[in-house]
């Protein structure tokens, strides 16, 4: 794992409390599969503690570029923790200005595994549809195209995904 990546896990451990992991698998409910929390373990960090990390690891480790900023989102997504995905969202949502219409592709492997409404929503509302909206041209229409073939994949966490994307997009 990467530095960035080992002090946004060891911070997010430290911040977090067996009894606010308790309570966010019981708020949280079933998955989409139906699997207690979406099959996902919890540290038990709060948003805030989220949040703050993820700004900390930006003052700790200026300059990351492009390739660094979806390197270390992937790389906190590869674990089925629920507070290192929200972390990974909190990140693209922090560098939304870098991203790429390509990345797309790297979104819809998370959303294919978020299993949870508390991922799938902000990762749909407040990185793919902003993302979306800053394209113009053929990245744009592309980039629509996909949300689109979202919306018709058999997944519920896509469809789920698209249909907020497509609220958001429309005149």
């Amino acid at each position: 794992m990467s530095a960035a990546g080992e002090f946004v896990d060891a911070t997010l451990q430290y911040e977090s409390s067996w009894q606010r992991a308790e309570a966010d698998r019981a708020r949280l409910g079933d998955g989409l599969g139906g699997e207690e929390g979406g099959g996902l373990a919890f540290y038990g960090a709060s948003v805030g503690a989220i949040r703050g990390t993820i700004r900390d690891a930006g003052r700790r480790y200026p300059g990351l570029g492009h390739d660094d900023i979806t390197a270390l989102s992937s790389e906190l997504w590869a674990a089925p923790v629920f507070e290192r995905r929200l972390a990974a969202i909190v990140l693209l949502q922090t560098h939304l200005r870098m991203l790429r219409a390509s990345d797309l592709t790297r979104i819809e492997g998370f959303l294919r595994q978020a299993g949870l409404p508390a991922l799938i929503d902000p990762l749909a509302t407040d990185v793919v549809a902003p993302l979306v909206l800053g394209l113009a041209g053929a990245d744009r229409a592309r980039a629509t195209a996909v949300v689109d073939r979202w919306a018709a994949e058999p997944g519920a966490g896509l469809r789920r995904a698209a249909g907020l994307v497509q609220a958001l997009l429309a005149p």
